[in-house]
This record gives C-alpha cells, structure tokens and sequence, in this order.
C-alpha cells in the first residue's frame, strides 16, 4: 500500500512546474489531493500561507522551515488570475467572476439562495479561506449576490 502511494506522488509530481518547492509541495500537498485541486485554487501569497496554515493544523506535516518555500512555489505557479483587470473595472460582477469562480463553478452560489445576511456571512466566511475580496468590494459583492441569487 505504501508503495501505491509514493508511485501515485511522484506520477503526480511530474505534473507540477519545474522549480524550488515543487518537492516540497509533491511531499506535503499530493498526499491527500490531486493536482487540479491545487491548481484551480490561484490564490494570493497570503492566502496561500493561511491555506498552508489551515492543512498543517489537518496534519499536513509542513515543518516550520519549509512553510515560506512552500508558500513561495504555490504563489508564484498558482496565482489569481486577472486579479488586476477585474478589480480595475469595479463591477461586481468582475469581483463575482475573480473572487468566486477561481476556486468553484456558479452553480454552487445559485443553488445557496441566501438572505443579505447570509451571503455576508458566506463571503466573510470565503475571505478567511481566502477568497481576495477587500472591503470595499465586499459590500458591493454581497449586494450582487443577494440580488442576483436571492431568496427564493
């Protein structure tokens, strides 16, 4: 079984971009998920600390030495996409298709039809998982919600 495992990591690590920490992230990251997890996740430097944060307090065993290099690979071959344009525009749906659908598809927001309270606390509870939403969206945002995916 053992073997199993480290034959299945090291196929997978050869699917991961060439450089320092692709090891690390074969090592720590590939054990429990697949590449395309990883990859369709395009997060901040920050948020991939707290997201490396978050799976070392599951067990990911991420010693404390090898946090900024792991960190450090997954910002910079794993970053938002188009963060830049869609936050210039300042529309919310701009804001919807950069902060949301990096990391799922719109059929799991439709299918959440919540109160303005409720998709406050939703978005909230997406910063801290690291959604890039800054404070001056996240009104904004909330409101495009609420009004585009209401309460049925």
């Amino acid at each position: 079984m053992l073997f199993a495992l480290s034959v299945t990591i090291s196929l997978s690590a050869q699917e991961l971009p060439a450089g320092s920490g692709r090891d690390q992230v074969a090592r720590r990251c590939l054990t429990c998920h697949e590449i395309d997890l990883i990859a369709q996740q395009r997060l901040s430097p920050g948020a991939w600390g707290r997201e490396v944060d978050k799976m070392t307090r599951w067990g990911a065993g991420v010693e404390a030495a090898e946090r900024e290099g792991l960190v450090a690979y997954l910002a910079s071959h794993f970053p938002p996409v188009g963060a830049e344009a869609a936050a210039a525009s300042g529309h919310d749906e701009g804001t919807f298709t950069r902060a949301c659908l990096v990391c799922h598809e719109a059929d799991l927001v439709v299918a959440q039809r919540l109160a303005p309270p409720a998709w406050t606390r939703e978005v909230d509870k997406m910063i801290r998982w690291g959604a890039v939403v800054n404070d001056s969206e996240k009104a904004a945002l909330v409101e495009y919600l609420a009004s585009r995916y209401p309460v049925r």
